[in-house]
Formats: C-alpha cells, sequence, structure tokens
C-alpha cells in the first residue's frame, strides 16, 4: 500500500499496464481523492515526461466536464497525481453492473459529447476516449472525462507506424488515421471515432470488432465494416444506430465534424422519445457546421478504386 504523508490510501481502484489508481482521503480536510501513479519503480525518462504533460494538460482545463488535477508530487523514484474524486465510476463499471433505458443512454451520450467539445475548444485531441476514461456518477449525474496520458495540444498531428502492441490509445478504441497505417494526418475528429465506438459497445454490449489478434483489429478498424447496432439488438432506434455508424465513419471527413453537431442530433433524439416515446429519423449533421479550416484528405471520384484496394487490404 502507498505510504505518502498526508494521505491515506484506501483501496486499489484500478490497474492497468502503465499505472496504478488508489481511492484515498486527503487527512487534512478528509477531502476524498484520486492518487494516481506509474506502475513501474523506476520509470523511464520518457514516461516521466509524459505524467508531467499528462498533469499540466489537465490542470490547464479548468471545465466541468473534466476532471480535476490537484498535485505532482514525486514518490520514490516516481511521480504521483492527486486527482478529483467526486464519487463516480468509469462507464466501463456501470456498463457490467446495470442496464440503462434509451433516455438515459441518450443523457450519458449527451454529457460526454459536451465534455468532448469542452476538450477541443481548448484545442486538445484526447486520443483515448473509451468507457474507462469517461466517469459516471447516477445520484448527481455528474460526468467527467479523465486520462489526458497520451493527448496532444496539435491542431494536427501526423501519426508514426508503430507495433499495434505499443499504438498510442486503447487498440479497441483508436481510429483508423490513429493506427499508423493511413497515411493521413491525426486531428481532432479522431475521438469522434473513439466516441463512436463507445456508444457501440453501450448500446450493444458488444466491441464493433471482437478479436485478441492486434494487427486484425487494426484490419478491421481501417477495412470492416462495423455491424449496425440496430441490426444486433432491434430495439435500438434507427436513427440512434445511423449517429452511432457516422461517428464510425472510416473517413474523417465522413464523421461528425463538431462535438456541437452530435449533440444537437442526441438531443433531438432525447426530446423526440420524452414527447413521443419513440424516435423517429431525421437528417443527420444539419446544424453540424464546423468553425476550423480543414483540407479534406481523401480521393474524389475514386471511389471503385478505394474500395478495390481496400478490399485487397
Amino acid at each position: 500500500m502507498l505510504s505518502i504523508a498526508g494521505v491515506a490510501a484506501q483501496t486499489v481502484l484500478y490497474e492497468s499496464a502503465n499505472s496504478l489508481i488508489y481511492r484515498a482521503i486527503r487527512e487534512a480536510d478528509n477531502q476524498p481523492i484520486i492518487l494516481k501513479l506509474l506502475k513501474e519503480s523506476y520509470p523511464t525518462p520518457q514516461e516521466l515526461v509524459r505524467y508531467r504533460t499528462e498533469y499540466r494538460i489537465t490542470q490547464e482545463l479548468k471545465e466541468p466536464g473534466i476532471v480535476q488535477v490537484y498535485d505532482l508530487q514525486k514518490y520514490q523514484n516516481s511521480l504521483v497525481m492527486f486527482v478529483e474524486d467526486f464519487g463516480g465510476e468509469s462507464l466501463k463499471i456501470w456498463m457490467q453492473q446495470r442496464n440503462f433505458t434509451m433516455e438515459k443512454f441518450l443523457q450519458i451520450a449527451i454529457a460526454t459529447t459536451e465534455a468532448l467539445g469542452q476538450i477541443h475548444r481548448a484545442n486538445i485531441i484526447h486520443k483515448d476516449i473509451n468507457p474507462s476514461n469517461i466517469v459516471y456518477k447516477p445520484e448527481t449525474e455528474q460526468l467527467k472525462i479523465i486520462d489526458f496520458g497520451v493527448s496532444t495540444q496539435l491542431s494536427r498531428e501526423t501519426p508514426i507506424l508503430k507495433n499495434p502492441g505499443v499504438l498510442e490509445g486503447t487498440l479497441a478504441y483508436i481510429s483508423p488515421e490513429q493506427t499508423g497505417r493511413m497515411n493521413r494526418t491525426l486531428d481532432y475528429r479522431t475521438d469522434f471515432y473513439s466516441l463512436g465506438v463507445t456508444f457501440y459497445e453501450f448500446l450493444t454490449g458488444k466491441l464493433p470488432f471482437e478479436t485478441e489478434d492486434a494487427l486484425e483489429l487494426v484490419h478491421c478498424h481501417i477495412a470492416r465494416q462495423a455491424v449496425p447496432p440496430h441490426e444486433i439488438e432491434p430495439e435500438i432506434p434507427v436513427i440512434v444506430s445511423q449517429i452511432v455508424s457516422k461517428l464510425m465513419a472510416k473517413n474523417a471527413e465522413n464523421r461528425y465534424q463538431t462535438a456541437w453537431g452530435i449533440k444537437q442530433d442526441l438531443e433531438k433524439c432525447l426530446v423526440q422519445l420524452q414527447e413521443t416515446d419513440g424516435i423517429e429519423e431525421f437528417a443527420l449533421g444539419t446544424r453540424d457546421i464546423t468553425d476550423r479550416f480543414l483540407i479534406p484528405e481523401k480521393l474524389y471520384g475514386r471511389e471503385t478504386e478505394v474500395f478495390n484496394l481496400l478490399a485487397a487490404f
């Protein structure tokens, strides 16, 4: 167990390949806090730099949908981060413990999209949106996005071709361009693809591509179309399924272009559901107007050739 002056560590909340998360109490004011520290006893200089960068990025984000950080301290040969604990649990845990109604899904999806929009307005790409990094407290309906360990403050980034085992982000949720195998730059729209995979799992209880082989998973993200959610769970409204599919488009140009646009369509679904107990289809993305100038990187007028290349791949 941790031994840090002025802090009483209680339980291990989560253990990943790189870090340990503890729930603790700050003894000075009995304030619940989260302690996050690197798992390795002797982390590399690169890991320490990444940790300091995560702390700095999170510290600069003062939005309500982002978890707050209080301090970063040395601990033995490593670093420990003091993070806000508002009493929530990750969506990953909630999805295993309870079934959510369509109304509750839409409310959580809207809150997640709003939080993601706050991140993008600060010119930050999260790059690891998944259910484990979305924390929710049902009693207060608070929702916050956590873990900026691989985030970047660049408006665009050129991914490097890497072994699938060392790609940034969580492999089951990363976008095609984030694999580094698409010859495309990476921008904030990579988070929309990951958001789509998160919603897909939330609605169906399954990942769109279920395989243990890392290379096969990369291939699926790049070249395979997921089965639409409403074909797996018929009670899912078709329009909600279409929103998820649009988020998971292979080309960033075919996804939503703003978090605002996603939120507007989700809110339209929620209003319909509350007023009529059903959700009719409508045109998606009618208010999805971006304020950023982005030069498209897709091929135009080569649909057949692109299809043949993807099929060959």
